[in-house]
């Protein structure tokens, strides 16, 4: 009998098993891949997420494998040009991105490190059932064959179309349509600061990961998926020449070092976060649009407010870990509707109006404003501590 069983071993599953296994639980760590591996991904841990990282002892892990530090964030739109560097959180001022084939690899051997028991190339296809309806584990293929297992608690990391979700028959609590489709593509010899670029349906990123190498994110509106898909790396460059044209001069004969990869399946949702046995983190219970990256430090957070509440419960009355997974559920909603819905304001790709650049105009003069601008882009603030006396002063003025 494991304490819990955690199907999905990346960015919300590894985590999760870590510290439940710290806390002295017996785990068991389930993915379809085995390690490392890649998956789609805009790789950006910001500055939350870093500040994580360094909580469990795994972020000097993470700048020995080569991820260079984002020290320096530029954000242009219009005659607007923002650069510095968020005032950051615990002291880390700096984001990373890592590729994923190496952060995964970082956080599964954590997490087995800890003393989760790790199956890969392992597949789960149902849910067992107590009489009373509770969750008690878990049944699916590995090596060819059968296996079933039981637990306290089954959670599902298993990414946006999570197989435990569908299972548990957790309803979407929020969905709204999909409103952007992501190319990305990796450069040799770019150099680049953590770099955002904004027009009118348009949206560019560009930021350094392993290897030397250089991430270019572009972004089209939903709406344009089927006819951007027909010829998507002329459409990629097309966005970069004319959305950020200085990007694209550096762009100019570097090598492309892998294929163009994209997606036009940005779902944007909650779920029910818990159930009796059950619980979900990361993807598998909430998605948003990767415009605004978030997606990695708001994993690492639900890895540790979903430890954090049921640590103490798993393995005692049922009813006091159900009390623990609401409470859960009632933190996660709260802590991440509001990057949700701004998540979903930037998606929406609309021109910027003559308030909004005016702010940015007042903002870019001022250093501090800038840093708060930047927290606000990482998920640190909201957009209400940008409104200092000063800004206040200079939009009167």
């Amino acid at each position: 009998m494991f304490d819990a069983i955690v199907v999905g071993a990346r960015c919300a599953g590894s985590p999760t098993a870590m510290l439940l296994a710290r806390a002295g639980h017996r785990v068991l760590l389930i993915d379809r891949a085995a390690f490392p591996s890649d998956t789609l991904s805009t790789h950006l841990i910001h500055q939350p997420g870093v500040a994580a990282l360094a909580r469990w002892g795994l972020l000097e892990t993470l700048r020995a494998s080569g991820c260079p530090p984002l020290n320096r964030a530029v954000y242009e739109v219009a005659d607007v040009r923002l650069e510095g560097c968020a005032r950051g959180v615990d002291g880390q001022r700096a984001g990373y991105s890592p590729r994923r084939h190496v952060l995964d690899a970082i956080l599964v051997e954590a997490a087995t490190a800890a003393g989760a028991e790790l199956r890969e190339n392992c597949r789960v296809t149902r849910l067992l059932y107590d009489e009373t309806g509770r969750v008690i584990g878990v049944e699916g293929h590995h090596g060819g064959r059968r296996f079933s297992e039981r637990a306290h608690l089954v959670i599902g990391a298993d990414g946006m179309r999570s197989t435990v979700a569908r299972l548990a028959r957790a309803p979407y609590t929020v969905r709204d349509p999909k409103l952007t489709c992501a190319y990305y593509s990796y450069w040799a010899g770019v150099p680049a600061a953590l770099e955002l670029y904004e027009s009118t349906g348009s949206w560019v990123a560009a930021v350094p990961t392993h290897d030397d190498a250089t991430l270019v994110l572009t972004y089209f509106p939903q709406s344009r998926f089927e006819e951007v898909r027909v010829d998507a790396d002329r459409a990629h460059r097309d966005r970069i020449r004319a959305t950020a044209p200085a990007l694209d001069e550096r762009l100019r004969g570097k090598e492309q070092v892998e294929r163009l990869r994209g997606t036009g399946d940005q779902q944007n949702f909650f779920r029910q976060a818990a159930g009796p046995g059950w619980a979900l983190v990361g993807d598998a219970g909430h998605h948003k649009d990767s415009i605004t990256a978030r997606g990695i430090s708001d994993a690492f957070f639900q890895a540790e407010s979903l430890a954090g509440r049921v640590g103490e419960r798993l393995g005692g009355d049922p009813a006091l870990l159900d009390q623990a997974l609401r409470r859960y559920a009632e933190e996660r909603d709260a802590t991440l509707m509001p990057g949700y819905e701004s998540t979903l304001a930037v998606a929406r790709l609309a021109p910027p109006h003559d308030r909004r650049l005016a702010l940015l105009r007042a903002v870019q003069t001022v250093p501090e404003l800038t840093s708060i601008y930047f927290d606000m882009v990482a998920g640190i603030v909201t957009t209400s501590a940008l409104y200092t006396p000063e800004l206040l002063e200079r939009l009167a003025g």
